[in-house]
């Protein structure tokens, strides 16, 4: 799943595509480098960020969505907590919804992603990114994050949703320290008897924390480590912003387990 953030302010300065024809462009780039979903991201959900209007959401994101599903055949997914944005994305071309307050922060988002293909149901702690990382403390990280999951699906399904069409993301850094984090990325794979798993890890801070980058920012060597291990550990969707490094490091890892 390739990134496009069609913001000014996503912490990764990469994936950032300030007007519908450079993250167009960013988007097909994506393609071309091997990337099987798109998703587009309208509103930054970085640590500390603060929400966007509705209609600054919308000029960012639905002309995006226009353009670029008139020119790729993949499937399409629409990075929003807003039900407005979610059933616009869908009409104009998007059929996955990835929500990161996991159909909470909105009450009509259960609706429309009972009309979308897939749904990714993400934990984050609390019910927004601006207060996420404000000192955040579990019992037992791994289980409180794949209980939330559960019931998080088990909502869906009484409104009326099906199982095969949800994916559950254990929203790395949203809500967690290094240690959190770290041991959701062990386990990750575990959630898979809930839902297929997404992981997002791509170019996160808490790599400065392991691997001090000097200011430099570059974070890629960890973020494809993190790929590597993901592959052997059930995960079946990464959400990342290299598409080019991450499909080299999956088909090298491809062609060395095949091997007789």
């Amino acid at each position: 799943m390739g990134v496009v953030n069609c913001t000014p302010d996503s912490f990764h300065m990469g994936s950032r595509a300030n007007t519908c024809e450079a993250a167009v462009e960013r988007a097909l780039k994506l393609v071309e480098e091997g990337a099987d979903i798109l998703d587009f991201g309208g509103e930054s959900t970085r640590p500390g960020s603060d929400p966007v209007a509705v209609v600054e959401e919308r000029s960012r994101v639905i002309p995006v969505i226009q353009a670029v599903a008139r020119k790729v055949k993949i499937k399409i997914s629409v990075d929003t907590c807003k039900a407005a944005i979610a059933a616009e994305a869908l009409d104009a071309g998007a059929t996955i919804i990835n929500d990161v307050t996991a159909l909470r922060g909105d009450k009509a988002m259960v609706e429309a992603a009972l009309k979308a293909d897939r749904v990714i149901l993400m934990h984050m702690l609390g019910d927004s990114p601006k207060t996420m990382q404000n000192d955040p403390r579990y019992e037992d990280v791994f289980l409180h994050v794949s209980s939330f999951l559960q019931g998080r699906l088990h909502s869906f399904l009484a409104a009326g949703g099906r199982a095969d069409r949800v994916w559950v993301d254990p929203g790395i850094g949203f809500g967690k320290t290094l240690a959190h984090n770290l041991t959701l990325i062990r386990r990750a794979g575990e959630l898979s008897s809930i839902a297929p798993v997404v992981l997002g890890v791509s170019r996160k801070s808490m790599f400065a924390k392991i691997l001090p980058d000097n200011g430099s920012g570059d974070r890629l060597a960890a973020s494809l480590s993190i790929v590597s291990y993901a592959c052997f550990s059930g995960v079946s969707i990464l959400r990342v912003h290299d598409v080019l490094e991450t499909r080299r490091v999956i088909e090298t890892l491809r062609a060395v387990s095949s091997a007789s």
